[in-house]
């Protein structure tokens, strides 16, 4: 099994959230430092694409994340291309990443930071500055692919953090 923590120096935070809450190891690359607004599941997926490398040869390529956003066992909001998040409220966050680390497994998508770079709508995404992407499961694809244009969609589903950072 594959471990999470590459060195023994790498500095971690305990994120606890909601009640009954599960612990999460946040690895210090993608700490937020601020008040958490949401932590909400997604079980979605990540769409892929067969196109040529800079060197010529075909890959999978990432084209777009859809996910649902869930939140007690009710949908609340959807995950989709931008990377955009979209509560049922009405308001929606643009994020853009800015730090990223490996996730549990080579099956695993990346554990990210993402800052926001555009808000819309009032509501419970208004305030948020950063989004985490953690305790992800699947939706990565390794290796090469046989035709141009074929697509390859992975399940996954993570936890999103949406946190309104201190200033």
């Amino acid at each position: 099994m594959q471990s999470v923590v590459p060195t023994l120096s790498l500095i971690l935070t305990v994120v606890t959230f909601g009640s009954g809450a599960t612990k999460s190891v946040v690895p210090k690359e993608i700490a937020a430092d601020g008040t958490v607004v949401a932590s909400l599941l997604a079980e979605g997926a990540q769409t892929y694409d067969c196109k040529a490398g800079s060197d010529g040869k075909l890959v999978w390529t990432f084209r777009e994340p859809i996910a649902t956003l869930i939140s007690d066992g009710t949908t609340v909001g959807r995950h989709y291309a931008g990377p955009v998040w979209e509560n049922v409220d009405g308001s929606a966050i643009t994020g853009k990443v800015v730090a990223s680390v490996p996730g549990a497994t080579p099956n695993d998508i990346a554990w990210l930071k993402l800052s926001v770079v555009s808000t819309r709508g009032e509501g419970v995404f208004s305030k948020v500055t950063t989004v985490q992407r953690i305790d992800t499961h699947g939706g990565a694809v390794q290796g090469p692919c046989e035709a141009t244009g074929t697509s390859l969609v992975a399940p996954y589903s993570a936890t999103y953090v949406f946190v309104r950072e201190r200033n």
